[in-house]
């Protein structure tokens, strides 16, 4: 597959998970969209599949959040086109573990 290289970080449970340490470079297909990176992220470490992203529907978990380019993305579509910058692997595809309490 020929694809973009596009740098991904995740929180630490699931860097933990996959048994990493630091971000992941990724072969994603084109377009570079939410679920090609994930897509190709559950490829690589199987013990991700059903962490980020419902099996059954295929959306995101709900105390996950995606951002790139210092924008959220959590609400925009699986399929949207991620920035020109994570394409391109300047700029990282950032899932992040959101906090809910009060």
């Amino acid at each position: 597959m020929t694809g973009a290289k596009v740098r991904v970080v995740l929180p630490f449970h699931l860097k933990r998970l996959a048994g990493i340490d630091s971000e992941v470079l990724l072969e994603v297909a084109a377009p570079v969209t939410p679920a090609h990176v994930l897509d190709a992220l559950e490829e690589r470490f199987p013990p991700l599949r059903g962490t980020v992203r419902d099996y059954g529907t295929g959306k995101r978990r709900a105390f996950l959040r995606f951002f790139a380019c210092k924008r959220d993305l959590s609400h925009q579509t699986m399929d949207t086109p991620l920035p020109a910058e994570v394409a391109a692997g300047a700029e990282p595809f950032m899932i992040v573990g959101a906090i809910s309490g009060g």
